[in-house]
């Protein structure tokens, strides 16, 4: 009986050992998100504009900073004025197209979002809460590269 019992305990150890030593742990990381899955996460808000290395937020008008943007996964997408408008007969929202372009390090929307500006952007960065983007924009007949901010 003591001898069964020895057996049967040498087997239970010799499955544990070996149940353990072929169970694989799992350590691959997720992939990474595409641009398109980050870009379309969920709205956009403005964080700030820099013209030079300095923030010029402060000279954008405020029906221009409260603007919520969001893209979506159909190339589509809706820029929403916010709580105050530039201009009251302005639509609450506004739709427009969007697409990446040259290898996902341009982003072209169908309506420029900034008065002076054009309707294509340079992708500084994209991440999960950030999107910086850069582009040329015409002041008062003076072209600037602004860089802008976007946070969700």
């Amino acid at each position: 009986m003591k001898k069964r019992l020895i057996s049967l305990i040498s087997l239970l150890i010799l499955v544990a050992i070996l149940h353990n030593s072929c169970s694989k742990e799992d350590n691959t990381p997720p992939a990474a998100k595409t641009k398109t899955e980050l870009i379309t996460k969920s709205s956009w808000k403005f964080s700030d504009a820099k013209v030079g290395g300095t923030s010029v937020a402060a000279l954008l008008q405020t029906c221009q900073k409260d603007n919520v943007l969001t893209f979506l996964s159909a190339g589509t997408g809706t820029a929403d004025e916010g709580a105050t408008k530039c201009n009251s007969s302005d639509a609450q929202t506004s739709p427009y197209t969007w697409s990446f372009q040259s290898s996902e390090t341009i982003l072209f929307v169908s309506t420029p979002f900034f008065t002076g500006g054009s309707s294509s952007f340079t992708i500084v960065s994209l991440t999960d809460t950030e999107l910086v983007v850069s582009q040329n924009i015409t002041v008062s007949g003076s072209t600037q590269n602004a860089v802008i901010t976007f946070i969700h």
